[in-house]
């Protein structure tokens, strides 16, 4: 028989989406599946929905618990899963009847510890195009010495937010063990970029990685809230978390230095956040945001970064802002991000 796939579904305030997920997770054609429905005490229908598919479904496992954040519910999934292999699908999302068919075989035929896809971005409002993104190294697989060869490019190639492995846990295929090993390693404070702790960690103890070029299964849902976005004051704060995850990570596995890598994904980061804070604050005044921007930029943490990334494949237009941010021009930093996403969002909305 073939190994066990437990597929591991948090799920969190999706009572009309939650049934289009876990559809076609049962429709899959790999005939070996167990689902995990993580409840992450859901506030409305979706615990009663988890519980009716569990009655309906020998293969389902409806598991609830207080609210702790999506790693939280993605690792108590964890726990409860008795398969060989596990994979991830976030619950307003859904997947192709092929997926782990074909994420399976790639396993097998590469003796892989982790096969990889990409995903497509999805989105509610149809004027929006849909936006496939997926992995950007050069090989099939990379087994043995040859994943060395990615250690100097796995987080940042020189460019902007140029990772080279799709960090999303949801495109993967994982050996157990290799879950298991690193569940104390994954923060669960980590609320921007908790996959990127999970999928660096996994990729540095695995053996051999694979994947699937041009095969994009994975659907990413984006509705309307999550296109125009939430501003988040805090984001700022949440990225400084993740990079002190990332370094400890990079620390404890001993592989490799990836110090200077993981603050070029710093640096990225902290210009969507300023960016963020520009487009997305209508809370406070514009004096205000000035003085947030001001602030940010001269962030201790934020400035080390300015001035000591080793991105050399920047564009004019990223150059141009790590200028403005380095003088705390913050005004400067408005106009171009006001006059960018008004452009952007223009253009794109006109796209059918």
């Amino acid at each position: 028989m073939k190994e066990k796939i437990s597929v591991i579904v948090p799920v969190y305030r999706v009572q009309d989406v939650l049934g289009r997920c876990v559809d076609s997770i049962l429709a899959q054609t790999y005939e070996n599946i167990e689902i995990i429905l993580v409840d992450d005490g859901s506030p409305d229908s979706c615990p009663a929905l988890c519980d009716d598919y569990a009655r309906r479904y020998s293969n389902i496992l409806s598991v609830h618990k207080k609210n702790g954040g999506l790693t939280s519910a993605w690792k108590e999934g964890v726990r409860h899963a008795s398969g060989e292999l596990l994979g991830f699908v976030d619950s307003d999302d859904w997947i192709e009847a092929d997926m782990y068919e074909w994420l399976a075989a790639s396993m097998e035929r590469h003796g892989a510890d982790i096969a990889m896809a990409g995903l497509v971005f999805d989105y509610e409002d149809k004027s929006y195009p849909p936006r496939r993104e997926t992995n950007r190294i050069e090989r099939e697989c990379y087994c043995g010495e040859e994943l060395e060869e990615l250690w100097p490019v796995l987080l940042n190639d020189g460019s902007f937010i140029g990772r080279t492995i799709q960090p999303s846990r949801v495109t993967k295929l994982f050996r157990r063990e290799l879950v298991e090993r690193n569940l104390q390693l994954w923060d669960e404070r980590v609320s921007v970029g908790e996959d990127l702790q999970m999928v660096f960690a996994a990729v540095l103890d695995a053996r051999c990685v694979c994947q699937i070029p041009d095969y994009y299964p994975y659907h990413y849902w984006y509705n309307q809230s999550s296109m125009t976005g939430q501003y988040d004051a805090k984001y700022l704060e949440k990225i400084k978390l993740l990079r002190e995850k990332l370094e400890d990570i990079s620390e404890k596995k001993g592989v490799y230095d990836f110090r200077p890598q993981i603050r070029n994904d710093f640096l990225s980061l902290a210009i969507m956040a300023v960016k963020n804070e520009i487009w997305r604050n209508r809370q406070d005044s514009f004096r205000q945001v000035l003085q947030n921007v001001r602030a940010m930029c001269q962030d201790g943490s934020v400035q080390e970064a300015l001035y000591h990334h080793t991105m050399d494949r920047l564009g004019l237009s990223v150059k141009l802002y790590i200028f403005m941010m380095k003088h705390g021009l913050a005004l400067p930093c408005w106009a171009v991000t006001k006059l960018f996403f008004s452009f952007y969002y223009g253009v794109t909305s006109h796209v059918q």
